[in-house]
C-alpha cells in the first residue's frame, strides 16, 4: 500500500514528527502546552522589513500574466515581507529528526517560490535539495508574517498561496483513500459579527471552494476523499486570528472532540470511507488537564 504525505504549515510539523517515529503523547504535549523545546515561540527578525512589496518580482509577474497565478499569489507579492523568524520552527523539527529527511518514500513539504509563485514540493523527485527542517520552515512561512526561507539561493514561503490543501498533487497517484486535514476551511461560520469574523468567514469560503474543486477531481478519478475541517465550535474558539497562541489549548481540546464526533457521524453515513475501527488510544489530553488542575 502506498502512502503519501503532502502538507503545509502545522501539519508538516506534526507529520515530520510522526514520520520520525515520535510518540503521539509527546506531539500532543506540544499542542496542549506541556514540555516544549526552546525556541518554539515567535522570534522577531533583527532587521525591519523593507518598505514596499515583499516580492517585487512576484507582484509584477501577477500583473503581466494574472491567469497563471492563484488569487492568493496575486495578493502575496504586494504584501510586506514577513518579520518573524522561522529558525524556531527549524530547531523544533531538528529535535525530532536529526537527519536530513524522514525515512518515508513520499513525504513532501510544500512551499512556493517567493519570486515566481511556483509551487515546490520538497522531497518530491526533481525538487530542490533541502533538509527537512528547511523544507518545513519554508512550508510554514506565511507571507507578511514569517520571514521567507532561503534554500539554495532562492526564497520560499508557505505553499498555501498555490493551494490550501495540495490535494491536486495526488492526482494520478491512484490512491484508495486520501485524508485531508484542513483548518483553513469550514462548513460552519462563527457567530460573531466583527470585521475580523466577517473577513475570516470570507477567507474560509474562498478556501472551501478551492478545496471542494480539488476534492471533486480526486473523487472523479476513483479516490475516496475524507475531509476533516473545523466545525462551529472550533471556529468559535479559534477566532479570526489563527496565529494567536492564547487559545491554543482550548482549540486543541475542542478539535479532539469535534473530530471524534465527525468521524462517528461519517461512519454511520458512509462506513466504506473509514477503516474498520478508528479510536483514540492516547490519554495525553486527560493527563495534561489533570496536571493543570493540580497546579491550580
Amino acid at each position: 500500500m502506498s502512502a503519501y504525505v503532502a502538507g503545509r504549515e502545522v501539519d508538516e510539523i506534526t507529520e515530520a514528527a510522526r514520520r520520525a517515529g515520535e510518540a503521539r503523547e509527546r506531539i500532543e504535549g506540544l499542542a496542549l502546552g506541556g514540555s516544549r523545546p526552546d525556541g518554539s515561540g515567535y522570534s522577531l527578525a533583527l532587521a525591519l522589513p523593507p518598505i514596499g512589496p515583499g516580492s517585487w518580482r512576484l507582484a509584477l509577474r501577477t500583473l503581466v500574466a494574472p491567469q497563471r497565478h492563484s488569487h492568493a499569489a496575486k495578493v502575496v507579492g504586494w504584501l510586506p515581507r514577513g518579520f518573524v523568524r522561522t529558525d524556531p520552527i527549524s530547531e523544533l523539527i531538528e529535535t525530532f529528526i536529526p537527519g536530513d529527511w524522514p525515512d518515508h518514500d513520499a513525504y513532501w513539504a510544500v512551499a512556493a517560490d517567493y519570486s515566481t509563485g511556483k509551487r515546490v514540493a520538497f522531497g518530491r523527485p526533481g525538487a530542490p535539495r533541502a533538509t527537512v527542517s528547511q523544507a518545513v520552515a519554508a512550508s510554514c512561512a506565511i507571507p507578511a508574517f514569517y520571514h521567507p526561507v532561503r534554500i539554495e539561493g532562492r526564497r520560499y514561503v508557505d505553499g498555501g498561496i498555490c493551494s490550501p490543501s495540495n490535494l491536486d498533487l495526488l492526482r494520478g497517484a491512484e490512491l484508495d483513500l486520501v485524508v485531508c486535514l484542513n483548518p483553513m476551511s469550514s462548513l460552519a461560520q462563527a457567530s460573531g459579527g466583527s470585521p475580523g469574523d466577517r473577513a475570516a468567514a470570507l477567507m474560509r469560503a474562498m478556501v472551501g471552494r478551492r478545496l471542494g474543486h480539488e476534492a471533486r477531481k480526486l473523487r472523479d478519478a476513483g479516490t475516496r476523499v475524507l475531509i476533516l475541517q473545523p466545525g462551529a465550535d472550533d471556529v468559535k474558539v479559534m477566532g479570526f486570528n489563527m496565529m494567536s497562541g492564547r487559545r491554543r489549548v482550548q482549540a486543541t481540546q475542542t478539535a479532539v472532540k469535534s473530530t471524534a464526533l465527525a468521524l462517528r457521524r461519517l461512519r454511520v453515513r458512509d462506513p466504506s470511507v473509514l477503516p474498520e475501527r478508528t479510536r483514540r488510544t492516547s490519554t495525553a489530553p486527560r493527563v495534561a488537564a489533570k496536571r493543570r488542575r493540580r497546579a491550580a
